[in-house]
């Protein structure tokens, strides 16, 4: 999904959230272990400098090293992910056995090689072996599972974040992404058949805000955590999946293109994308508060 920030003018949010403290609660947190399969659900995520440990470690790429993703792959919507011991992935696909995905042997043992991901090509290692087969199996293509470490260096590109560094995994673009429940509410209202959050893929969504107030905070700060918005998310086809059929579903982009449409970016928005400013090594949980500036 390509990222952008919009919604008001920069000096209308800035004085918007001066005159306008106030906190936001998390209502839940999400992390997508591979790429454009089905999440997580947590009630604490452990930040790590590039956004939550376990986010976006895995990606898919078929044989020219290009990254595969449910905009043409809504399939992986059934991919299942849940943690095993000792930091093992168990992956689950109907009528198929079990797989595991072991990223310390990975990281060990797997092949470097060269990976796409939209404009960046950067280092991955792979997997190879019974995890390609297996995942080749459930797409019907040549298909590798890759893992991001120290060896994949890539941040967001452009200077939406300025000088705050921003290292990432395989994200479409941020180390985090924010929603909002008030924005889905009134989302919600607009729509003939209301689509659920996990349509837009966050990994953190707050309560207590006002519908798209997202849009105009400078940070939030929790504790020692510091988060610091600096894109809007231009939404694309991923939202119109069911993310438990993988079947295509009621059209959210239908909707937010009648109010929500950023000629710049051309594109619909909905969520923030935001940068790590303090906190790495420190926990979020559901429940946790937010203030807002």
């Amino acid at each position: 999904m390509t990222e952008a920030r919009t919604g008001v003018g920069t000096a209308g949010a800035r004085a918007y959230s001066a005159h306008m403290p106030r906190t936001a609660t998390i209502h839940s947190l999400h992390v997508y272990p591979v790429k454009s399969c089905h999440g997580l659900d947590l009630q604490e995520a452990l930040l790590g400098p590039r956004g939550f440990v376990g986010d976006r470690e895995w990606m898919l790429v078929d044989g020219a090293g290009r990254f595969i993703t449910q905009r043409t792959q809504p399939r992986l919507a059934r991919l299942l992910v849940s943690p095993g011991a000792d930091g093992r992935l168990r992956l689950d696909y109907e009528g198929l056995p079990s797989l595991m995905l072991d990223p310390a042997l990975t990281a060990a043992q797997g092949a470097l090689r060269r990976v796409r991901i939209w404009d960046d090509q950067v280092e991955a290692r792979s997997a190879g072996g019974a995890a390609s087969d297996w995942f080749s199996t459930v797409l019907g293509c040549a298909v590798d599972a890759v893992l991001a470490g120290p060896w994949t260096r890539r941040e967001p590109s452009g200077s939406w974040h300025g000088d705050t560094a921003a290292p990432v995994n395989f994200p479409d673009g941020y180390p985090l992404l924010v929603c909002s429940t008030a924005s889905l509410a009134d989302l919600a209202g607009r729509m003939a058949e209301p689509v659920p959050m996990n349509r837009f893929r966050p990994n953190i969504v707050l309560s207590g805000l006002e519908p798209y107030e997202e849009d105009r905070l400078d940070s939030l700060r929790c504790g020692g955590v510091t988060l610091r918005p600096v894109k809007a998310c231009t939404r694309c086809s991923t939202t119109l999946v069911d993310q438990q059929t993988g079947l295509p579903g009621s059209n959210p982009l239908q909707a937010l293109q009648a109010y929500r449409y950023d000629r710049e970016l051309k594109g619909a928005t909905f969520g923030q994308n935001v940068v790590l400013v303090a906190g790495a090594g420190l926990t979020l949980r559901v429940g946790d508060r937010f203030d807002c500036d």
